[in-house]
């Protein structure tokens, strides 16, 4: 009996992995929330998958766009970098987001002056 039950439990628990990762897809088009500073912040992510590559933009509040550097997405996370200009400062900012459906949820870390900053970012994925 408990046999039948650990083989119920296995095969219940690698059923939802497998079904996560069929939900987990990157590609569309996502708003994003986030805040800085105590500032609410929005802006528009896309990505586009070309057979195993990833390529994409982020177009921020102030309508500044940045190509996405080295995207992946791996195990349901979507990771990638930008370089934003701001006045006369390049900052590359990281991202680490977690795909789950139509929505995301994740971190962004930006280096500032020696001092890593990092804050929450949320999103939902546009209906076509």
């Amino acid at each position: 009996m408990r046999a039948i039950l650990a083989s119920a439990l296995v095969l219940g628990l690698c059923g939802l992995g497998t079904a996560k990762d069929d939900k987990a897809d990157p590609a569309g088009t996502w708003k994003l929330e986030y805040d800085v500073g105590g500032m609410k912040r929005e802006a528009t992510l896309t990505v586009k998958k070309d057979g195993d590559k990833l390529a994409g933009m982020m177009v921020y509040q102030d309508k500044q766009e940045a190509k996405l550097k080295d995207p992946a997405f791996k195990d349901g996370v979507l990771a990638f970098s930008t370089v934003r200009k701001l006045k006369d400062m390049e900052l590359t900012i990281e991202y680490k987001l977690t795909v789950d459906g139509d929505k995301l949820k994740g971190k962004g870390a930006v280096d500032i002056g020696g001092e890593k900053r990092e804050f929450d970012i949320e999103g939902k994925r546009e209906k076509k």
